[in-house]
């Protein structure tokens, strides 16, 4: 060995940093250096020709020799052999202060090497050993860091994923794969946006690319679709990880949130249903409100389409009324504006029971008829429907539900929509329940105007059939019953010839309605009659009624009568009152007023029946009218008075010189924007002035 050997084998004993040692066959050591003396917790002294069983540990000695068997038996290196050797009996108590259990130990990464001669002989073993001890404990906290990672990941149900800087796939991900079932070569070429549901797909991309390019959280949900070809909702967040300034990668995380979602959708579901079963329930108030107002069959048909189309999005709808011979259906028209006062239901077609029509089958059967698209039409039909409905040729499903009075048709309903519609069980019992509505409503209105008709008809044969012609007076009258009853009323009026050619001329009203009223009307004109033929002064016809009145009438029945005896040649006339409304005066040369005279109390009050005169002018116009035409709900009797002046003196002077046309004017202008709830009686005598 020359010099530079012997200073390099000097060297390698007492300097290198790493552990040396040479074995010999026999297993002993026969050169260490002191760094592996010092690793091993031992002297070099004490190694010198010695087997690691008589100077070290158990454990250490056993695996020393374990490994120089097999390098000396299979004469092949031995690397990458961890040995931990635990701290020496003498280690001093400031080296292991602070230490964590198991910390003292010394992890050693051994290298195993057969040394041979020159001639190739195994001579023996060369161990080199370096201290990881640091390194290994460093690698156990980041596996450990990793195994909590993956075991949190785990439980909470996420699938996590990476991605590099600029957004494409950086690893494979079984997890995901698993869920969505792409193949590793699937998701290395299109990753997770390959899987995304191709409705979502353009939001999510152009969402992703935006936070890559920007380097911010990308958090957003979407559909997934799985490796069963359905589709499941997941929420996903990303977020950039950097080093220094630069982003090294993305990590993301998606959640499986079907079953919320779901969840979700069933309450917006359920609350769907409760809130339309909760505006249905009270749309059908409502239409039951209204049906309760709708007095004719026009109305009702009116009401009905209303609520069709705003209950259940009908764009048509029809009722149909059976004939009195229950063969033919006439479909009726709903009311127009204006039309408050029509008395029949007003018919625009008629259908024959037998037809194969959506009203047709459901009188026939007394059963809802629904076609929810054409086909089913023409299954359940056999064809379309007729001509009758031929304009409504974007119809695209039917809806036909009897109308049902003690259990018998009495007409039908039918709705119909401009697209195919399903009607849900709810939608088909509240169907049903405003079919119901409807019928009752019907028989009402068919009731109210046979009734009507017929009140209205008694009520005009007590009032005079024509005024009497007069050469130096014109007279006319209306008679507007109230459309919001059906019975009979108590507003008249009466002119007629007294034997000395005078005129009588009265208006009267009994108040309340039906029967009781009009017979009260009937004693009280046939009365003044009598009384007027015998003395028609006007003090002594009232003081007359007056007495009949106590003889014959209840405390509680409330009757008010004006009267007057006139002069048709003179105008001259008198005039007295048993609180009636008070006459209304037009005259063209002072402006219109009513009557200031006291109107005195109604018939059968303790009175002194007093009697004024008064003259009707060359000119002028006297009109006597009911209550009904100033008093509403809406306006009182005061105040209706100062309407009618204020009318009166706006009507134009050809209106005032022609009574016929001023009642009408009178009429027209005080009930219009108002809801007629009274009968209206006006009487108007008008002495034309003297030709030119």
């Amino acid at each position: 060995m020359d010099a530079s050997d012997a200073a390099l084998y000097a060297t390698l004993l007492t300097q290198a940093p790493g552990g040396l040692a040479f074995f010999d066959r026999e297993l002993r050591f026969r050169r260490a250096n002191d760094a592996l003396a010092g690793l091993l917790g031992v002297s070099v002294r004490d190694l010198q020709d010695r087997r690691p069983a008589e100077v070290l540990p158990e454990g250490v000695a056993t695996a020393f020799e374990t490994a120089l068997h097999k390098v000396i038996a299979e004469d092949r290196s031995l690397t990458d052999s961890d040995l931990v050797v635990p701290p020496g009996p003498d280690a001093a108590p400031e080296e292991t202060a602070g230490m964590a259990p198991g910390s003292d130990e010394r992890i050693l990464a051994c290298t195993w090497l057969p040394a041979k001669d020159a001639e190739g002989e195994p001579l023996g073993v060369v161990l080199t050993a370096q201290d990881v001890t640091e390194r290994r404990r460093a690698e156990e906290v980041i596996r450990r860091k990793e195994q909590r990672y993956r075991s949190l990941v785990e439980a909470s149900a996420q699938v996590v994923w990476v991605a590099a800087p600029a957004g494409g796939v950086i690893d494979d991900a079984p997890e995901w794969r698993a869920i969505t079932g792409q193949a590793p070569d699937d998701y290395a070429e299109g990753g997770w946006l390959a899987v995304v549901h191709p409705e979502d797909r353009p939001r999510i991309e152009a969402a992703w690319h935006a936070c890559v390019e920007e380097n911010r959280v990308f958090e957003t949900n979407y559909r997934i679709r799985t490796k069963s070809g359905t589709y499941r909702h997941f929420d996903v967040r990303a977020v950039p990880i950097r080093q220094g300034d630069a982003v090294i990668e993305w990590v993301g995380a998606n959640t499986d949130v079907t079953g919320q979602r779901e969840a979700e959708e069933m309450r917006g579901r359920l609350t769907e249903q409760l809130s339309a079963a909760a505006l249905r329930t009270a749309r059908l108030q409502q239409a039951t409100s209204m049906l309760a107002e709708a007095l004719t069959v026009s109305q009702v048909v009116q009401v009905i389409t209303e609520v069709g189309r705003s209950a259940i999005g009908a764009d048509y709808s029809a009722v149909a009324l059976l004939d009195d011979d229950k063969l033919r259906l006439s479909v009726v028209a709903p009311s127009q504006q204006g039309a408050e006062g029509e008395t029949g239901p007003v018919s625009r077609d008629e259908i024959r029971v037998g037809d194969q029509t959506v009203m047709s089958v459901a009188v026939r059967e007394s059963r809802p008829f629904l076609a929810e698209h054409p086909d089913s039409l023409r299954l359940q039909l056999g064809h379309g429907e007729k001509d009758l409905f031929a304009q409504h040729t974007e119809e695209r499903a039917w809806v036909g539900l009897p109308l049902l009075a003690a259990g018998a048709p009495i007409g039908a309903l039918r709705f119909s929509f401009t697209r195919p519609r399903e009607i849900t069980e709810e939608e088909r019992v509240f169907l049903e329940a405003l079919a119901g509505q409807c019928a009752l409503a019907v028989e009402r209105a068919l009731l109210f105007e046979r009734e009507h008709k017929t009140a209205e008809e008694l009520q005009r044969s007590l009032l005079p059939s024509d005024l009497p012609q007069l050469p130096g007076m014109v007279l006319a009258a209306r008679y507007n019953p109230a459309t919001r009853h059906v019975q009979v009323g108590g507003d008249w009026y009466d002119v007629f010839r007294l034997p000395d050619d005078r005129l009588a001329v009265a208006a009267g009203d009994v108040m309340g309605k039906g029967v009781l009223a009009a017979a009260g009307m009937g004693r009280v004109r046939n009365a003044l009659r009598a009384l007027a033929l015998n003395d028609p002064r006007p003090a002594a016809v009232l003081a007359g009624l007056d007495r009949l009145f106590s003889a014959t009438e209840d405390e509680e029945q409330f009757t008010t009568v004006a009267y007057a005896v006139i002069d048709p040649e003179t105008g001259q006339g008198a005039f007295s009152n048993a609180g009636h409304p008070p006459p209304l005066l037009i005259s063209p040369d002072t402006p219109a007023r009513v009557s200031t005279v006291e109107p005195g109390t109604p018939l059968g009050w303790p009175s002194q029946r007093q009697q004024t005169s008064f003259s009707i002018e060359t000119g002028n116009t006297v009109v006597f009218y009911s209550d009904g035409l100033v008093e509403n709900r809406r306006r009182g009797v005061d105040a209706g008075l100062d309407e009618l002046v204020a009318v009166a003196a706006d009507a134009p002077p050809e209106v005032v010189g022609d009574p016929e046309r001023l009642v009408d004017f009178l009429v027209d202008r005080m009930l219009a924007g108002y809801e007629q709830v009274d009968d209206v009686t006006v009487l108007a005598l008008h002495v034309p002035p003297e030709p030119v």
